[in-house]
């Protein structure tokens, strides 16, 4: 019911975006966009996936996936925050802004946080007893898949969001940034294949199955946010080169006839 009225807003929101500017309007690649992450959500914790995720590790790293990476990545390029910008009142047009400038979103909005969250709490998930906690206990469960969308979200805008961010880094050092994503969850994948360090109450089919997934799914979920960036790289202009008789002030100079 929570995605369907989520849903609902936002094809609203973008009608209203239309008609408040028909010249402007907005954008329908938009919005399939924003549905399709909804049904990626709702694929991750509707049945018949999320009753087999409590107890099979292979499910719940699917379910890792679809929430944590692969939503929140077709979320994001909807620009979400760009539609409530447009179409709301002036007074919480001028709120939602300063949230946006506040320290807290600068903080947030950092390339370092925004990795850490997703790449070092997986760390803290499956090489430490927090993951047989979180499954057995329903309200943990819940604050788990919490975390997998806010943290995929954040990390997701800041590599390629289009929406407005108190800091962007050019494109060069957030290729970087996802690089290092990519060779952490890959070394934690693998390490969890192996059965090094990890804590994970599963039979060792499903602790190998799930690291394969993470594997393979990861990357696939990866190499689409570096495309997502990479489309929107929008190189800077080359300065032109003057020519020969065209002055600082850019005056063209006279060449003096006559012998030298």
């Amino acid at each position: 019911m929570v995605l369907l009225i989520t849903a609902g807003g936002y094809v609203l929101l973008a009608h209203r975006a239309r008609r408040l500017n028909p010249a402007r309007g907005w954008s329908a690649k938009r919005t399939m966009s924003f549905l399709t992450g909804l049904v990626l959500l709702a694929a991750g914790v509707l049945p018949p996936l999320a009753p087999v995720a409590h107890h099979d590790f292979r499910a719940h790293m699917a379910q890792h996936l679809l929430i944590g990476m692969y939503a929140p990545l077709a979320l994001v390029l909807a620009a979400p925050v760009t539609l409530a910008l447009r179409t709301l009142p002036p007074s919480r047009g001028r709120q939602l802004s300063t949230l946006l400038r506040s320290r807290t979103s600068r903080f947030l909005g950092h390339p370092l946080v925004a990795l850490l969250l997703t790449v070092g709490s997986l760390v803290l998930l499956y090489f430490t007893p927090l993951y047989g906690v979180f499954m057995t206990h329903p309200t943990a469960h819940f604050l788990l898949h919490a975390h997998f969308l806010a943290s995929g979200c954040l990390f997701a805008h800041v590599i390629a969001g289009k929406d407005p961010a108190p800091q962007r880094l050019e494109v060069r050092a957030r290729l970087v940034c996802l690089g290092f994503a990519i060779a952490g969850h890959a070394v934690i994948s693998q390490l969890i294949y192996g059965g090094f360090w990890t804590d994970i109450p599963a039979p060792v089919v499903q602790v190998q199955g799930g690291a394969e997934i993470m594997y393979y799914g990861g990357d696939i979920a990866e190499l689409l946010l570096a495309a997502a960036l990479v489309a929107s790289w929008r190189p800077a202009p080359r300065p032109r080169r003057r020519s020969a008789g065209t002055l600082a002030d850019g005056t063209v100079g006279m060449t003096p006839l006559g012998p030298s």
